[in-house]
């Protein structure tokens, strides 16, 4: 045991290892309580905001269906005055 302590007359080159032990644990610790204990609650790298995503808007997804070619241009002005009597009127740029 007096061989490890000793190296030479003084500490030896495992004495870098034990930093190395500590960021690990510290790593791992970070790793599960992100993983399990903040998930759900918004964690505290989670942005605070609540709803959905700005792009998420039935407009927004109407206008992607229409440009990526799933619906024809009748489909899409039909489901547009759907959504004008749902939402009301929908002015310029495609807000109420």
């Amino acid at each position: 045991m007096e061989y490890l302590a000793n190296w030479d007359g003084g500490p030896g080159p495992w004495i870098l290892f034990f930093p190395l032990v500590w960021a690990v644990v510290v790593i791992g610790v970070v790793t599960v309580l992100r993983r399990t204990a903040w998930r759900g609650r918004g964690g505290p790298w989670r942005p605070m905001t609540t709803g959905r995503p700005a792009g998420d808007s039935p407009l927004a997804v109407l206008g992607r269906r229409f440009a990526s070619g799933e619906i024809d241009e009748d489909e899409y002005w039909r489901r547009l005055s759907v959504l004008e009597e749902h939402f009301g009127r929908i002015g310029k740029g495609g807000t109420a």
